[in-house]
């Protein structure tokens, strides 16, 4: 292995591997650098993004590690997420007086995990990934240890993720014992000699750990608590970034290692993303708390990905990445205006404190009417087009029934859209004012509402064919 050419490979990760380092060590040693901290953190998950987007491709550190055009599509967009996390994170924390050096660092800690995970290249690398970031989460959801809600969100989340590591490993021992190798590469080539039987036994539990990462039904029983639960910085933080890094990693075991049991896999998939549809969908109806909403909207969006990712062929593929980073852009969004609304000190978390809004905050609740519109599906917001590209994708590899159910399925799931809407237009206000938005979350709010309303654009014109792109790079063995 040429250690050089291995290290330029790596080199967003070991940019953020020693900003971790060192903004730690600042940070411990002066308690009045955090904004310092602050800035580093996102400097450094912005020139990560721009090492991935341009560093140079190919495998290394014995096929553990890729860099290809999955990999920095991916890595991209988390780097990206992730530093707008750090942003609105830290001024909202600041305003609680609970801010603190260690939440810019736990995110790029949080970040690096999940640029291993989009570029794993065997079994030991995509578990190194996972509990990276998993470890960071955990403590970032229990992060405001005066809140009991939070420190009760961070032990439920650290309790059931232990329970679906041990899956996940217990799946991945299967596979090695089976197919004699923990690389994706090796594992494909004993799929295609005929050693099934055993290494999809295998992959039926690691399935599971992963799909316990993306919440999606029926292990998404952690979900709703923790972002009830969690500060709503880190819930933006949990619902983008780690999904799609998850995503891009089932996406890689399913075709690079599994790409000769298509039909084995396909059904486990399926069975999952309706599950997630069915209890998004339904389970939605009856939210009050926002946070809670967003939640059971997340399961069913995963489940809608996971459709485009069952056609497993280069559409599906960059249909679910599109569908990806179309759904981040709305959520991060609809949290920025939850940040940015307060009433009377108080943040704005449920139905009710939403009511009237538009008589009160009309830009705001007009943003927050785009991405609801966007969330349900309406053209020709952005919303419509991940559902288009996923559903398209689906009827092209034959899936039909499932395609119509997902279709039906969303028309359920648009009641409490729709409900967010007619609170916010026509319900009364209760008494007492409203805050001044911060403009850091209000200038995101508005930025992801023209980017919901223009999403016709955007999923038309580069963003889908850097998903091509990506996708060609995963559906390449």
């Amino acid at each position: 292995m040429n250690l050089s050419g291995a290290l330029s490979l790596a080199l967003p990760e070991l940019v953020l591997t020693i900003a971790a380092l060192l903004l730690l060590v600042v940070g411990a040693f002066s308690k009045k650098a955090i904004s310092m901290v602050s800035l580093g953190a996102g400097l450094a998950l912005t020139v990560a993004a721009f090492l991935a987007a341009t560093g140079p491709a190919g495998m290394q550190f014995g096929g553990s590690y890729i860099a290809d055009n999955a990999a920095a599509f991916a890595k991209v967009f988390i780097y990206g997420f992730s530093a707008v996390a750090i942003l609105l994170g830290d001024r909202w924390l600041k305003r609680l007086d609970n801010q603190s050096f260690e939440f810019p660092v736990l995110i790029v800690i949080a970040a690096l995990g999940m640029g291993m995970m989009a570029s794993a290249g065997d079994l030991i690398s995509l578990y190194i990934g996972i509990e990276l970031h998993s470890l960071a989460l955990y403590v970032l959801a229990a992060f405001r240890r005066d809140d009991a809600r939070s420190s009760e969100a961070g032990l439920k989340y650290f309790v059931l993720g232990a329970l679906s590591s041990g899956m996940l490993l217990y799946g991945a021992s299967l596979i090695y014992g089976f197919a004699g190798s923990t690389r994706f590469d090796v594992i494909a080539t004993a799929v295609q000699a005929g050693a099934q039987n055993g290494v999809l036994f295998g992959l039926v539990f690691l399935i599971c750990g992963l799909a316990f990462k993306i919440s999606a039904a029926p292990f998404h029983m952690w979900t709703p608590d923790v972002y009830e639960g969690a500060p709503t910085p880190v819930v933006m933080f949990i619902t983008t970034a780690p999904k799609l890094a998850a995503m891009v990693l089932i996406a890689r075991v399913l075709i690079d290692a599994f790409g000769d049991a298509v039909e084995q896999w396909r059904q486990v998939v399926l069975a999952i993303a309706m599950i997630s549809v069915v209890v998004g969908a339904f389970a939605g109806l009856v939210q009050k708390n926002l946070k809670r909403l967003i939640a059971y909207s997340s399961i069913a969006n995963i489940g809608y990905a996971l459709i485009g990712l069952s056609a497993a062929n280069q559409q599906g593929v960059a249909s679910m990445l599109v569908f990806m980073v179309l759904y981040m852009v709305d959520v991060t969004g609809f949290l920025a205006c939850l940040m940015a609304l307060k009433r009377e000190g108080r943040p704005m978390e449920t139905l009710a404190d939403i009511s009237g809004l538009f008589r009160q905050k009309p830009g705001m609740a007009l943003v927050m009417t785009v991405l609801s519109f966007s969330f349900l599906g309406l053209p020709p917001f952005s919303g419509f087009w991940g559902k288009f590209f996923v559903f398209r994708a689906a009827l092209n590899a034959g899936l039909w029934p499932v395609a119509v159910a997902g279709l039906v399925l969303s028309v359920v799931a648009a009641f409490f859209y729709l409900r967010v809407i007619k609170v916010m237009w026509f319900d009364p206000a209760p008494q007492g004012a409203v805050a001044k938005e911060p403009v850091e979350a209000k200038a995101v709010a508005i930025v992801a509402g023209l980017f919901s309303a223009a999403g016709i654009w955007f999923a038309l014109s580069g963003l889908d064919h850097l998903a091509m792109n990506a996708a060609a790079a995963l559906s390449q063995r």
